[in-house]
Order: C-alpha cells, then sequence, then structure tokens
C-alpha cells in the first residue's frame, strides 16, 4: 500500500492511492496515520479494503508527511562508501548516528527554507525506514518484523552549522523544513527488498547524485537492531539511512550549495517523487 496524508499543515488527513493512481480519502476509517495505526493488524486490515468503494480526493491537494506523530528522526551517516569518501572521511566500523528534530519534518514538496545567515545549505536523498512495532535491543533477524514501511526523505544539511560551529552535527540538520518526507509510506510488503532502491536528486535540472541501496556500507536490519541497542524505536519512528555520494559539499572541481529560488527534484524506486523549491527562510 501506499499511505498518503494530506491537507494543510496541521489539519492532515489520511490517504491512500489506490491501483489506479486515485487518492482516496481514509478518514471514515482512521483518524490519522500515525503510531497507532502502524501495527501489522491495522495495515493488514487496511490492506483488505477494496480501494476503488472509498471516497475520491479531487484536485490536487498539499501533501504533508505520510506520517504523523512522529517522535523521533534517528539518522545514520556516511552510510555509503563514496560518501564518506567525498567528505574526506573513512567509511565507519560502526553506523553513525544523529538526530534530527522532528519541527524539521515538511511535506515533499513544501518549500525548503534557507535559514538567515545559512552559507553551505545541502542535498541528500535518502531511504527513509518508518518503524511499525515496538524495537528494544531487538536482533539483526528479527529486525524487519519492526518496519512499517519505507519513505523517500531528503536530509537537508547546513554544513557550516553542522561542521563548523562546534559540538554534534543536529544543529546543522534539524531547522524547519529539513526533512522533507513522502510522497507516501509504502508499506513494507509492497517494497519487498530495500536494498535493491535506486536514489536520484537533482538541483534546477542537473543531476547531482545517482546511487542504490545496494551499496549500504550497513543494511537495514543491521541499522535498526544497532539503534535498537542504545534507544527504543517506538511506532512512527524514522529512520534516514545515509545519503550517496553527489551532495553540494563534495561536488568537484568546488563545493556548492543551495540558494533561495533553486529547485531539487528526487526520486527513488516505487518510493516516488518530491520537488521543492528553496526559499529564503
Amino acid at each position: 500500500m501506499k499511505l498518503i496524508r494530506y491537507g494543510q499543515p496541521g489539519a492532515e488527513r489520511p490517504g491512500l492511492l489506490d491501483a489506479s493512481g486515485t487518492l482516496r480519502d481514509l478518514s471514515m476509517l482512521l483518524p490519522d496515520i500515525g503510531p497507532a495505526q502502524l501495527n501489522p493488524r491495522t495495515l493488514s486490515a487496511l490492506a483488505a479494503i477494496d480501494a476503488s468503494r472509498l471516497p475520491p480526493v479531487y484536485g490536487s491537494p498539499r501533501l504533508g508527511s505520510p506520517v504523523g506523530g512522529v517522535g523521533k528522526i534517528v539518522c545514520v551517516g556516511l552510510n555509503y562508501a563514496d560518501h564518506a569518501r567525498e567528505a574526506g572521511l573513512q567509511p565507519p566500523a560502526e553506523p553513525v548516528l544523529f538526530m534530527k528534530a522532528v519541527t524539521a519534518l515538511s511535506g515533499p514538496h513544501d518549500d525548503v527554507r534557507i535559514p538567515a545567515g545559512a552559507v553551505k545549505t545541502d542535498w541528500e536523498v535518502e531511504l527513509g525506514i518508518v518503524i511499525g512495532t515496538r524495537a528494544r535491543n531487538v536482533a539483526k533477524a528479527q529486525a524487519l518484523d519492526h518496519v512499517a514501511g519505507y519513505v523517500l526523505a531528503n536530509d537537508v544539511s547546513e554544513r557550516a552549522w553542522q561542521m563548523e560551529r562546534g559540538g554534534q552535527w543536529d544543529k546543522g540538520k534539524s531547522h524547519d523544513t529539513f526533512a522533507p518526507i513522502g510522497p507516501w509510506l509504502v508499506t513494507a510488503d509492497e517494497v519487498g527488498d530495500p536494498h535493491a532502491i535506486d536514489l536520484w536528486l537533482e538541483v534546477n535540472g542537473r543531476r547531482v547524485q545517482n546511487g542504490s541501496t545496494r551499496n549500504f556500507i550497513f543494511d537495514v536490519p543491521t541499522v535498526v537492531s544497532y539503534i535498537s541497542e542504545f534507544m527504543t524505536l517506538e511506532p512512527g519512528d524514522v529512520i534516514l539511512t545515509g545519503t550517496p555520494a553527489g551532495v553540494g559539499l563534495g561536488q568537484k572541481p568546488a563545493p556548492w550549495f543551495l540558494k533561495p529560488g533553486d529547485v531539487m527534484r528526487l526520486g527513488a524506486t516505487g518510493l516516488g517523487e518530491q520537488v521543492q523549491k528553496c526559499v529564503g527562510g
């Protein structure tokens, strides 16, 4: 299934995309798509519904984050060897973890706001994991049992704040609009193998990132299991799994970064596409 939340910020309604690509309203069945709706029983019940009998949604409503009530966003850094190399760093021996504020979440086509004083705002196309059931110190062999589905994500980053202002990376990762996800939450059964997903990103029509989750250093079961050793993962939590090479920081012959007026377009196999215009923040 492809689950959607649509409507104005703070007033999103639940929906799903049917086999014909029509958006259908789910609000008569569910109050939202969030932690309480991501368990296997609810997802199985939704999958059994004849979607053609649900009310269609006409027009082109705004799409919000396809997951509501997200408790935390946990990110994995340097999870592709080519990205580690372009950043001038060695591939890590263990997953590198950092957090992104939930207030950074935005819809897949919302504007990205470049904050005042930012000089190195960067793009990062990523696969996002959405947790469906609580995971605490889970074994790698059982890790996928806790995954509700996957999303396309853009881990927007202000590199100067991330790397030149001291402390942790979080301060360069958490500005409002720095975590667009969607357009859909694609359930795990429909995705199948999360290690066979191609990802790409363009800036102003120029393709700058081409990658594949086949090239993860740490695969999805490893990432979920590893994070659950250090913190409990709750339903609705989102894990961003890292980005392939091609970010602004790694551009040759010299880095270049986003500015107001730039447009990012990104996509991933089976997970849809996003388009974001950069505006002053």
